[in-house]
This record gives C-alpha cells, structure tokens and sequence, in this order.
C-alpha cells in the first residue's frame, strides 16, 4: 500500500484574514511544498509523529493478544485480539497505520536527499529520519507476519529487521559524526534488538553493552490533538475498556515496572461493560505519557538473552540482578539455564509490559519451544483486507 497522507505536523494550515477574522483551512499542504529546505524539520516531526500514532494505537490491542491486559470492554476487534484471533478486517487500522508510519519514514528519507542535496548527510534531522525509519520497520517486523513493500508480494517478516538494521546503521554513523549522543545511543538500542532477532546475538550483544543502563528513548505524545494522545491511556485511564484483571500482572500491584490499581464505585471493584471487574494499568496516567521505543534495561536482559544461549546461567543472572537493582529490586538466583530462562522471559514481560514488545517474544519462543502462551492462538498480524483488496500480489 502506499500511503496518500503527509507527514502529521504539515497536515492542514489554518489562515488568519486580516479584516473579517473568519478561519479557513485550506486542506493538506500541496506535495510540492515540502520540497524546501524549511520544510525538513516538520518533515521529520511528521515521521516521529506517525510512528507515536501507530504505536500508541496498537499498545492496547497488541497488549490484549499477548497476556498483558484482558478485554474489559464490548469491542469486536478488541474482543478478538483478547481471544488470540486475528480477523483481516479488524487488524486494517494497526496494518494501516504501521505501514504508513514505515513509508513516511522512507519516502520521507528520499524526499529529503533530493531537497538537501550534498547537505543531506550533514543535516541535523537526517539521523533522526533514518532513526524512525528503523523503529516503524520493527514494529512492523515484531507484530505482523509478512513483508508487504508499497504494494508488492509477501515476503519473510525478516525483511522489516533487515530494513530497520540498515537504516538503523545510518542513524548511528550520522548521528555519530554530528555528536547526536541521544540519537546515536537509540540507533545502537534499536539495531541491538533486531540484530538478535536476526540470530546475530554476538552483534546485538556488542551494541547492547554501549547503551547506558539509564538510558531512554520514547515515542512522544501530547495534548494538543486527540491524534497526538497516547490511545492506551484514553482505552484505560479515560474509559475502562481493558484491565489487569486476569493477568499475571494482577498478581502483584506493587510491582514497579507494571503498575496499577483498583476503580471502585463505592466499596465495590468497579466492572467493565463485560463483567471484568477494572484493574487499571498506572504506567501511563495521562495522554500525553511517552512510550519507550529502547533502553538501557532492556540491553541488559538482551545480554543476558544471549549468555543464555551459551549455557551461561551465572552470567545471565548477574546482568539480569543487574536490571532489578535500577528498579529498587531485591536480586534472584537460579541453579540452572532453565530456571533462568523462566526469570530472564518474565523479566522481559516486566520491564517492557505495554510497550508493543510482547507479542513477538512469546512468538520467538514459542517458535523455540521455551514459552506455550501462543500455541493454540494466532501469532501474529496477517496482511489486513484491505491490504489484500488493494495489492493484486496478495489475491
């Protein structure tokens, strides 16, 4: 598919006239507008912009299909990611929207080499643009289970990782050249994921250990317009369409990296529009809470992945304690690979609990034969049906 709408920041102009005050919009700004150097800066917000929006519109789905929340609601589609179904026609939104977040990205990156010219490598959003290009190609590669390319046949899911270390790769070396620590730092978080869902554990492991342990890089949200609200805060915080309750995140509400608390009428544990009595996520209490797309924690269960996979338990556990004690968190011991694999996969649902991020660990597991959650569910995005109506490849 290729998407028709430009980037979110430059999407309608509001005009002021001088004598009558009446507002006019004029509509989408004409495509040839962006071809100015002034417009590079809005350019890239726009791509930052689509990706929050995808992301953020997923979380709460992609949350129910993966154990981290259950369906309070009476949403069809909703209902069906919570029961582990995947129906074309409900997944037509996350489809749309995440690959219009990866084509704004790329197309966007075309747009601005012909508009900067020989400036292009040395502009200051150049790095940013190739940055969020790698993060909307995993999304897309951690949640559906083909490559679709503007249209073109299905390939291997692995051609988005593939995409994302490439572009990735360019982030880190510009924004290593421009000083950009902050970008610089989130390309080696980001390349370090998909390069470990590559099988190049040895390669993840080496960008992993650059990423400072307190480091964060978030998706952004904001206030200002409902689109650029974080979506999981209005499904839980705003409306009680999905809840805690049921999932093994409910049994401990003192868990700091998965938070929540109770909605009461009265004294009474106040009930969802099915019954599911309302456990309410508390990670993100406003609309404009940011969403993490790296960071420092996650490297170091992604290290400790990796020692896993060489049978070195001992190593696994320190850099997993090591994670915990940045929590305030009382460290865990294991007496074999087996019993750390169990800490090292629950870890991982803790410190990256509604990020977007479970789904394709449980998939990569159960694909190993280590985690079971998804055997009789579906396990991943198929093309929407309106992918498939428009793109002939996939008929």
């Amino acid at each position: 598919m290729t998407p028709t709408t430009r980037a979110g920041a430059l999407a309608t102009l509001a005009l002021l006239a001088a004598c009558d005050l009446k507002v006019t919009n004029p509509g989408p700004i004409a495509d040839d507008q962006l071809n100015n150097v002034t417009a590079v800066p809005a350019l890239v917000n726009g791509m930052s912009g689509d990706l929050s929006f995808a992301l953020g519109r997923y979380l709460d789905r992609g949350a129910l299909a993966s154990g981290e929340l259950s369906e309070a609601g009476l949403f069809i589609p909703e209902t069906h990611y919570f029961q582990g179904s995947f129906v074309p026609q409900d997944v037509n939104a996350d489809w749309g929207n995440m690959q219009t977040a990866r084509w704004t990205a790329e197309s966007g990156l075309v747009r601005m080499k012909q508009v900067l010219g020989a400036a292009f490598e040395t502009n200051v959003n150049t790095p940013r643009a190739y940055l969020y290009g790698g993060f909307a190609n995993r999304l897309l590669g951690e949640n559906v289970c083909v490559a679709v390319i503007d249209g073109g046949a299905a390939q291997s899911d692995s051609v988005y990782f593939q995409r994302a270390e490439s572009l990735f790769t360019r982030a880190l070396a510009l924004a290593t050249t421009a000083n950009n620590t902050n970008v610089a730092t989130a390309a080696l978080g980001g390349r370090a994921s998909v390069r470990a869902w590559q099988g190049n554990w040895t390669g993840a492991v080496a960008d992993a250990a650059l990423v400072p342990v307190a480091f964060v890089f978030n998706a952004i949200y904001s206030t200002n317009t409902a689109r650029e609200n974080l979506d999981l805060a209005t499904q839980t915080i705003t409306r009680s369409e999905s809840s805690v309750f049921g999932t093994v995140y409910a049994l401990n509400n003192k868990e700091p990296r998965a938070t929540w608390d109770t909605v009461r009428t009265g004294t009474a544990v106040t009930k969802g529009a099915n019954g599911t009595p309302v456990f309410r996520q508390t990670k993100y209490k406003t609309l404009a809470a940011p969403v993490a797309l790296t960071k420092g924690t996650e490297m170091l269960l992604l290290r400790a992945e990796a020692a896993l996979r060489n049978n070195d338990f001992a190593g696994a556990m320190t850099l997993i304690n090591q994670e915990r004690a940045t929590y305030g968190l009382a460290a865990l011991t294991a007496t074999s690979t087996a019993a750390a694999r169990t800490i090292l996969q629950s870890e991982r649902g803790l410190v990256l609990w509604l990020e977007g991020r479970r789904l394709w660990d449980l998939r990569r597991w159960l694909a190993e034969g280590t985690n079971t959650f998804l055997a009789t569910r579906d396990k991943c995005l198929p093309p929407s049906a309106d992918e498939q109506a428009s793109n002939a490849n996939l008929r």
